[in-house]
């Protein structure tokens, strides 16, 4: 979807910290715009875009986010997937990418956006109780449910895809602004290949494999 090094979300908040930068350094002494100089060069890798080398075995399943592993759960999805499941969940810091890429090749035949709280994204209950966006995606091997998961800083989920969209393995569909967290649900005939506390990164990254 997107494929500029920096995803557009970040222009603004990148021009309008350069033109602080340049105002205080104008205005009060080059001294001084050390700090949003500093902050706009943190903005302007924190919205980086990287490219990634995507697996193509059909069978396996990707990571959504650059991060660090928090848990690998059972659990039993109602709303799209219908069976039980592995849950993995991700958490990403400040100083992860946050694109977020599809774990499968598909077509997303489910999508539900959740108001919520902001607790901090790394505590358990932030998947049940903050704001979330989900989708499904289907192919002719499995299905899946992935979840974006608004944190203490990030106030903003944002998705460039809606129902019936195609997706390949790997492709990015979405960000989350400013430290956040990831969940993917899986069904129980996909091996998991990741626990906690391993790092992953997006599109990249093997979680999971179909067993055959």
């Amino acid at each position: 979807m997107v494929k500029t090094p920096i995803v557009k979300e970040g222009y603004i908040y990148i021009f309008l910290l350069a033109i602080i930068t340049i105002i205080v350094a104008l205005a009060v002494h080059p001294y001084w715009s050390i700090i949003p100089g500093v902050l706009t060069l943190f903005v302007s890798f924190f919205f980086r875009n990287p490219k990634r080398t995507i697996p193509s075995d059909e069978c396996l399943v990707v990571s959504p986010a650059d991060g660090k592993v928090m848990s690998v759960t059972e659990f039993h999805d109602d709303q799209f997937v219908n069976e039980p499941c592995n849950k993995v969940t991700i958490f990403l810091s400040v100083f992860d990418v946050h694109v977020n890429r599809s774990p499968i090749a598909g077509e997303i035949k489910y999508q539900q956006y959740t108001c919520g709280r902001f607790k901090p994204a790394y505590k358990e209950s932030a998947g049940c109780e903050n704001e979330r966006h989900s989708i499904g995606i289907e192919n002719e091997r499995m299905r899946i449910v992935v979840t974006q998961i608004a944190g203490l800083i990030a106030r903003r989920i944002v998705s460039w895809v809606t129902l019936g969209s195609m997706l390949q393995r790997g492709e990015r569909y979405g960000l989350i602004k400013f430290g956040s967290c990831t969940e993917i649900i899986m069904p129980k005939d996909v091996e998991v290949l990741v626990k906690k506390g391993d790092r992953v990164k997006g599109g990249e990254t093997v979680i999971g494999r179909l067993n055959k």
